[in-house]
């Protein structure tokens, strides 16, 4: 699969990314494809104007490091700027509707991104506005952070179709983007999660309905060995996300000692598997520090890819689809 340069098979007609179930495999491709352009025009210190004169609003519920910089920055070196807000900050965290934001912001700013707790006032942003809304995270879905791994991905493996990507720990926001993203692209997943932790079924049955039109498979398991087993990709995430904290006494005895990412899942992966995380890590409890700081690990990879990853969709969202 040569990714850069990909031919588009239909239009990019999306007007926003809520969650990657609503874009189709082409959209997704198109996207990546892109990100790899903007990227080696970032590298090679090309300009890049298509948001010149744009402004994005960047929404924060949930506090962030590499949503915050790589959406800032992003905007920046696109020609446009972005504008942090705080649910601390603006009415909206004083009890103001999400309609009256939503058709405010509309009138003010060319695109929103939202980085919060639940879906639904994401899908009430894009239902009242009439600019771009982009999903920065929610409880349920992070599908920017899906992007950056897919790019990832293609950068260390050359492809796609027909890799497994295995994920072992709570079957949350992340692991339902995964399953999402990957199902789409004829990627493999299989899940590892204990009981009572596992994804949202609505979730995996979409992701299995996706596998079987593109011809991979969706597993999920409560055994990481049966997981991992001949992956290339392994994956895992924190035990208690942002606003799980009241849990995490409940959550590390349901994880620790068997829900991690360390040298026995390394012993049944593939000898060349590499490591992701989304970041932050607690090392010692999902993830080893010899596996997540060896040489499998390409995190940093990883994170830096957010911010290629997030401009192509600002591009294609906001900015005509080039850079």
């Amino acid at each position: 699969m040569d990714l850069m340069n990909y031919q588009a098979k239909e239009p990019f007609t999306q007007k926003h990314l809520l969650t990657l179930q609503d874009w189709s495999e082409d959209e997704i491709l198109q996207c990546l494809s892109l990100a790899l352009k903007i990227k080696a025009m970032q590298k090679a210190g090309q300009k890049q104007t298509c948001l010149s004169g744009k402004t994005l609003a960047m929404i924060f519920a949930k506090s962030s490091t590499r949503t915050r910089v790589s959406f800032e920055v992003g905007a920046t070196q696109l020609g446009g700027s972005a504008l942090f807000l705080s649910t601390a900050d603006i009415q909206l965290g004083r009890g103001e509707p999400i309609s009256d934001t939503a058709q405010v912001l509309s009138r003010m700013v060319d695109g929103i991104m939202i980085r919060t707790f639940k879906q639904s006032d994401l899908e009430e942003l894009a239902k009242h506005g009439s600019i771009p809304i982009i999903n920065g995270l929610t409880d349920e879905f992070h599908p920017c952070q899906v992007l950056a791994d897919l790019l990832t991905i293609y950068e260390h493996k050359g492809t796609l179709k027909g890799l497994k990507l295995a994920f072992v720990g709570d079957g949350n926001n992340m692991a339902h983007s995964l399953m999402l993203g990957c199902s789409k692209l004829g990627i493999d997943v299989a899940i590892a999660s204990p009981d009572g932790y596992k994804p949202n079924p609505t979730y995996t049955a979409w992701a299995v309905a996706n596998a079987e039109k593109h011809g991979s498979k969706v597993t999920v398991c409560t055994d990481p060995l049966e997981a991992c087993k001949d992956a290339d990709v392994l994956y895992t995430d924190v035990w208690a996300s942002m606003g799980q904290e009241g849990e995490a006494a409940q959550r590390r005895a349901a994880f620790e000692g068997v829900y991690q990412i360390n040298d026995k899942v390394l012993e049944v992966s593939k000898p060349d598997c590499i490591f992701l995380h989304c970041l932050p890590a607690h090392r010692g409890e999902e993830v080893t520090a010899e596996v997540i700081d060896g040489p499998h690990s390409v995190i940093f990879d990883e994170a830096e890819n957010r911010l290629h990853a997030q401009k192509a969709v600002m591009a294609l969202l906001m900015g005509g689809g080039k850079a």
